[in-house]
């Protein structure tokens, strides 16, 4: 036995009102700024250099167009089941619809990633940037109290803790705590303030490109030539270690590193029991946050390696490419690296934001299926917010912040995600199957060719991401599993009710 959760229980749970559920407080207008609020981070500005310099030169464009392809075809698949299961939990409700409570499990788990771990790691670049942009006005946080105590800097200064980390995660989820309505309004400052800028950026900037840095477009992998010729087979060419360094391999590779910059719409099928009208308004805001942030994105990249040759992202230090281009090439217009970091800024809080939402949203829907602690799903009596989830995340993930060094873990997010995503789609098919009838509000088009070529398109990414990142994700889904066989196995109301203890 699966021990799946019923379609008509969770239906049930979406209807309840009272002191132990969540205030509907948001609409379509709320929900594309939040999806916004949450795909358009440090992701663009920073992974869009890395995927040029190392993957795919000037057809990084092309890579976020493979991405946008994933996550539309992902996104099709969750606007259905939003406009179906209009619940808190996202993947992990779907799958446990669908596929089974252990997989549920896993996808929960998986996105811990996503939400819990990447927000602290996002509060510590915030940190770094904050400090960049004091020094434009002479100022500086001392190198102990913007550090974890095991790193030192080149003048031997050890670091105690991160204050202004800790104090970002602190705000975003005493803001939480407070309720949506507060939550929403800071974002769409954040998003005005960051949109404003991209678009600053790419106007400006158009007028800077040399059409030389886009020649050739996709520059070549000498393996994959020598694949083209018949020279060598198609194992030897993905084995060879050269796949994924340009060529069009390089541009699944891209696909790959930038669709970190793409995590984030997701989240809004968290907020499902918070929306007003949740079957008409979670599809508009999921799939109009995903067209506003692609158009973007190929904008952005398209001027960024045309204004600069991607070769030079390399040398110019990739977090910092953007201002290298402006400070390099766009002169008169220094005042825009400022306004760059301030965006960045502005990407970092509204990213937070979301990932914070999105942790303590799965967690409060994983404690209610009794899979983790009943806290998770105890609701403020004033605020009707998960207040007992939202400060657990406060410490952790503050912790973390403070005291932990920022890793890149974006690669690993990345395929955690992407993973989801195909368990997402994988799972719109087998609904379709085993409940044909029942009302969709949304259906996802074209069926079954999108949720299959959304599988395909999300696989396709995990393997460009390399075999170290599908090594770790295996380590982390086998603790994932150790802890659900001592503790969620143990507690799980489903299997209570179908008698499977």
């Amino acid at each position: 036995m699966k021990f799946k959760k019923s379609l008509d229980s969770l239906l049930l749970e979406a209807s309840e009102s009272g002191e132990h559920t969540l205030r509907r407080t948001l609409g379509p207008g709320n929900l594309i700024a939040l999806g916004v609020g949450g795909i358009i981070g440090a992701g663009l500005f920073v992974r869009t250099a890395v995927a040029a310099a190392d993957h795919a030169g000037p057809a990084v464009t092309l890579g976020f167009i493979l991405a946008a392809v994933g996550c539309a075809l992902a996104g099709l698949c969750y606007a259905e089941f939003a406009s179906m299961i209009p619940v808190a939990g996202s993947a992990y409700t779907y799958t446990y619809a669908t596929m089974g409570e252990v997989l549920a499990w896993i996808v929960g788990w998986d996105l811990i990633l996503e939400y819990g771990v990447a927000s602290a790691a996002v509060a510590i670049a915030w940190s770094e940037y904050l400090n960049k942009l004091l020094e434009t006005f002479g100022l500086v946080i001392p190198y102990t109290w913007c550090h974890s105590p095991f790193q030192t800097s080149i003048e031997g200064i050890q670091g105690v803790m991160n204050l202004p980390a800790l104090l970002i995660i602190t705000i975003i989820s005493l803001l939480l705590i407070r309720g949506m309505k507060e939550s929403v309004v800071l974002n769409m400052i954040m998003v005005v303030i960051k949109l404003a800028i991209v678009i600053t950026f790419v106007a400006i900037g158009w007028s800077y490109i040399n059409p030389a840095n886009h020649i050739p477009y996709i520059p070549q992998n000498v393996s994959e030539i020598k694949l083209m010729n018949g020279e060598i087979s198609f194992w030897d060419h993905i084995t060879s270690g050269e796949f994924g360094k340009f060529g069009w391999g390089g541009i699944v590779s891209a696909a790959g590193v930038v669709f970190f910059a793409f995590i984030g719409f997701d989240a809004l099928s968290t907020t499902a029991q918070e929306c007003k009208n949740p079957k008409r308004d979670l599809p508009i805001g999921i799939l109009g946050s995903l067209v506003i942030c692609t158009l973007l994105y190929v904008s952005f990249g398209y001027v960024l390696t045309g204004v600069a040759n991607y070769k030079e992202f390399d040398l110019a230090g990739k977090e910092a490419s953007v201002t290298y281009v402006i400070n390099t090439y766009m002169h008169n217009h220094q005042w825009l690296s400022i306004s760059i970091t301030v965006a960045i800024l502005a990407g970092f809080t509204s990213v937070i934001l979301m990932t914070l939402l999105g942790q303590s949203r799965l967690f409060f829907s994983m404690s209610k299926d009794g899979l983790i602690p009943k806290l998770f799903s105890t609701i403020h009596p004033r605020f009707k917010t998960p207040y007992q989830s939202n400060l657990v995340f406060m410490v952790l993930a503050g912790l973390f912040a403070a005291f932990i060094p920022g890793d890149v873990i974006g690669d690993m997010t990345s395929i955690g995600t992407l993973f989801a995503f195909a368990l997402v789609c994988l799972g719109v098919l087998i609904l379709r199957k085993t409940d044909p009838a029942r009302p969709r509000a949304f259906k996802t088009p074209f069926m079954p060719v999108v949720p299959i070529l959304g599988i395909v398109v999300c696989v396709v990414m995990m393997y460009g991401l390399g075999r170290h990142n599908w090594e770790r994700l295996l380590i982390w889904m086998a603790v994932g599993l150790l802890v659900y066989f001592i503790y969620g196995i143990r507690n799980s109301l489903v299997r209570k009710q179908q008698g499977g203890l």
